[in-house]
């Protein structure tokens, strides 16, 4: 929420953090993320008429044959393009309103009628009543976004060393991605696995399908850590990692791929310990012999269905590679973003025997049984968005 202190404004976000002190009751807290200052009124309208000038230039390419016939820049701009139409119809009333306010204030001086200067007054307090709120509306849109943010995704985990174990591991975060899918009406599907007999995953891959859903899952990838009893033998607690991978679905105009570039093999389809579950060569490897990039699918009941599939991940691990070369160029300061999603990050550590499960990123608490088990991952991840927000807006004003 915000807060007003004369001419400086706060934004804080109320979290319940479960900590744990010695007497074992949780405390809130609250987490003060960033403060900025009133953007002036002559300053906020010459950064607006620059914003619109730009949208009618961008009008302007999306109408020129050239343009229209490279049919990535195409969608590339209308994106952009319809992405900016909420900011431009907000700067233009914002602009609006001040010149509705100059033009009265400019007539209430010439004018001695008095009905029509208390016109002109009422018509000037409305005006400005408008401004504080547009102006908030305003800064938020201005806050760069991920061109990605309303891609589907592709979420591959990975068990660490440690087994069985760590295989179960890897199978609880894949449940917990289930429900939380689930619950906000998301579709998924299994691209590839590798079960463990002794139940979970060893590795599994499988497609997140909805509206907006790589602006959510991003902030899963990375190293996720637990300590807890082990379900296979009777020990002490033990402490390992599993991998989650999140990479923004690729279409086919955002990655071009060679078919020369590529070594498909076939192959039967396999179960746990790895026997044959099928007699016909269904499962499907492809190999981008450039980067050495290896893709499989066994999952489908067609050989062209798991082709498909593998054209889907290795798509979307090139268009991966490539962001990962842009986050480089750009350098420290982008590597130290909230939501820059990489893998070999520690960002999470779930404690069955406390029964806490620790954000490391921002430092947020909540329960193990609530995030690993239960349906709590959705505050997780709503407080990392909100860190991220204010970490935007920050920069953006």
């Amino acid at each position: 929420y915000l807060i007003r202190e004369g001419m400086r404004m706060y934004l804080k976000i109320d979290m319940f953090s479960w900590a744990y002190p010695r007497s074992g009751a949780p405390r809130p807290i609250n987490l003060p993320i960033f403060a900025f200052t009133h953007i002036k009124e002559s300053v906020m309208r010459d950064k607006l008429e620059k914003i619109i000038k730009a949208y009618e230039e961008l009008e302007k390419k999306l109408s020129d044959p050239a343009v229209a016939s490279d049919i990535k820049e195409f969608t590339r701009l209308n994106k952009e393009y319809a992405h900016q139409s909420d900011l431009i119809a907000a700067s233009r009333e914002y602009i609006g309103a001040l010149d509705d306010i100059e033009a009265a204030k400019e007539m209430l001086h010439d004018t001695t009628d008095a009905d029509e200067k208390e016109m002109l007054q009422m018509d000037i307090s409305e005006n400005e009543a408008k401004l504080p709120q547009l102006e908030e509306d305003i800064k938020y849109m201005l806050i760069p976004s991920d061109p990605n943010d309303d891609k589907n995704t592709i979420v591959e985990i990975r068990s660490a060393a440690g087994g069985d174990e760590a295989a179960i591991f890897a199978g609880d975060l894949y449940k917990m991605y289930q429900r939380f899918c689930e619950s906000r009406g998301w579709k998924t599907t299994v691209l590839d696995s590798s079960p463990s007999e002794a139940g979970g995953f060893k590795s599994i891959e499988f497609k997140v399908e909805g509206d907006r859903v790589y602006s959510v899952m991003k902030f899963e990838s990375g190293v996720h850590r637990v300590q807890r009893v082990p379900k296979t033998e009777s020990q002490a607690a033990f402490d390992l990692h599993g991998t989650v991978a999140v990479l923004p679905e690729a279409e086919e105009i955002d990655v071009q791929i060679n078919q020369s570039d590529l070594r498909i093999d076939t192959y039967c389809a396999s179960g746990p310990g790895g026997q044959c579950v099928n007699t016909t060569y269904s499962a499907v490897r492809i190999t981008h012999l450039p980067t050495n990039t290896v893709v499989q699918s066994q999952e489908q009941r067609s050989q062209i269905q798991n082709r498909e599939v593998c054209m889907q991940m290795l798509r979307a691990r090139l268009y991966e590679m490539e962001l990962e070369k842009q986050q480089a160029e750009l350098g420290a300061e982008r590597q130290s973003q909230i939501g820059h999603g990489n893998r070999s990050e520690k960002i999470r550590t779930y404690n069955q025997p406390q029964d806490r499960v620790t954000d490391h990123r921002i430092g947020f608490n909540s329960t193990y049984n609530g995030v690993l088990l239960g349906d709590q991952l959705g505050t997780v991840i709503e407080a990392l968005a909100a860190a991220e927000r204010a970490e935007k807006l920050a920069q953006a004003v």
